[in-house]
């Protein structure tokens, strides 16, 4: 186990690596960061993403990438969306998975009560994109006081609330705006139907109760900064897209595998109980723990570590037009406004994707083969 000189030599060499410079005993991030500076932030751990999945890219790999169309074979005026739900170790999880590789901001697990859908086009067959509700966080400054919760409020509906920690479209769909339409469809009445199917009556893992919540408001937050895929985003008579406020730009994903390993050897070590406590009922904030507990320890600022700068736009998606009185406690009937996924992506095929087909072929030459070899190679990562 290396010791505190040595730790922070390497955190030091890894911070300094993506652009950080000493401030105190902190680190200060860099200011005014692109969309492309934020990726490179980020390719750091999508290379280890990347190698820890290496056995399964080539041996799924083949297969998998026959399910992205080919641009010069598709025709956008009849593209035709299905919604998928993914179930554990199926085929369509195998292809969520090889999928999520793809993009250049690493894809999480998500916690909690979890939904994986694929989006397909039902002309082709071949996959649209994908999106993903879990658990949102507990603590979200932009949300609960957009919301008006109190912690009493946040703490008792909460489970009304899901946060899609995945979402997007992938090639050739996504160079027509794609991405819009996948992110229309998860405010579709067949999301809502599967939320309900899954949860609504049944036992809580943690609380031991049955979920009696409605699903009433969806959450997301932007990945590189100012979003374009969520900006005006709006279905008429259904989903829209609500600009609430920005993260804090806080948290570890700049740290590395290898250095939070090493941070975590180091309290293990030193018999801190934080050192093995990654399990179900934790929460989302295991490793933020880890990382300020090891960091004191080693005598570095953790909250000048874990700043980091990068600011994403939080969005708001209501289902129901009473979603608020709903969170506030004040009515438990729910006035749904969720639309069928055909109206829904009739509409986004209208708004964006037609027109985007007419204003630039770039989409033709993308070939589905390329996404085996970019995986395999390491890149480019949602950046065609």
């Amino acid at each position: 186990m290396p010791n505190a000189a040595a730790l922070r030599r390497a955190l030091e060499a890894h911070l300094t690596d993506l652009g950080f410079s000493k401030n105190g005993s902190g680190y200060r991030p860099p200011e005014d960061l692109s969309k492309q500076q934020v990726r490179d932030l980020h390719a750091g751990h999508r290379q280890e993403v990347l190698e820890s999945h290496r056995e399964f890219i080539d041996k799924e790999g083949p297969s998998l990438s026959e399910h992205f169309a080919d641009g010069n074979a598709l025709d956008p005026a009849r593209i035709e969306p299905e919604i998928i739900e993914v179930s554990p170790g199926s085929a369509e999880a195998r292809l969520f998975r090889f999928a999520t590789l793809l993009w250049s901001i690493p894809v999480s697990r998500g916690f909690g009560r979890r939904l994986r859908f694929l989006v397909r086009d039902r002309h082709n067959s071949c996959l649209i994109g994908l999106f993903a509700l879990g658990d949102p966080v507990f603590n979200l400054n932009a949300r609960d006081s957009w919301i008006g919760w109190s912690h009493q409020d946040r703490a008792a509906r909460l489970v009304h609330v899901m946060d899609a920690y995945v979402l997007g479209a992938v090639p050739p769909y996504s160079f027509l705006i794609g991405g819009k339409m996948v992110a229309a469809l998860m405010g579709s009445q067949e999301v809502k139907d599967a939320y309900e199917r899954k949860y609504l009556g049944k036992e809580g893992i943690i609380s031991q109760k049955p979920n009696q919540a409605p699903l009433v408001l969806l959450t997301t937050t932007s990945a590189l900064g100012r979003s374009s895929l969520y900006n005006r985003l709006v279905v008429p008579g259904g989903v829209r897209f609500i600009r609430i406020g920005e993260t804090k730009g806080f948290g570890h994903f700049h740290i590395s595998g290898e250095i939070f390993g090493a941070l975590r050897a180091y309290l293990e070590e030193e018999g801190h109980p934080y050192a093995n406590g990654n399990r179900f009922g934790m929460g989302p904030n295991w490793k933020i723990r880890v990382i300020r507990a090891a960091l004191h320890g080693i005598g570095v600022d953790g909250n000048g570590i874990l700043k980091h700068g990068v600011r994403r736009e939080v969005y708001a998606v209501p289902l129901a037009d009473n979603f608020r009185s709903v969170l506030l406690g004040r009515q438990k009937n729910v006035e749904s406004k969720t639309l069928p996924a055909s109206e829904v992506s009739g509409y986004c095929l209208k708004r964006w994707i037609l027109p985007r087909a007419g204003r630039d072929d770039t989409y033709k030459h993308f070939a589905g083969r390329s996404v085996l070899s970019a995986l395999q190679n390491g890149g480019p990562g949602a950046k065609w």
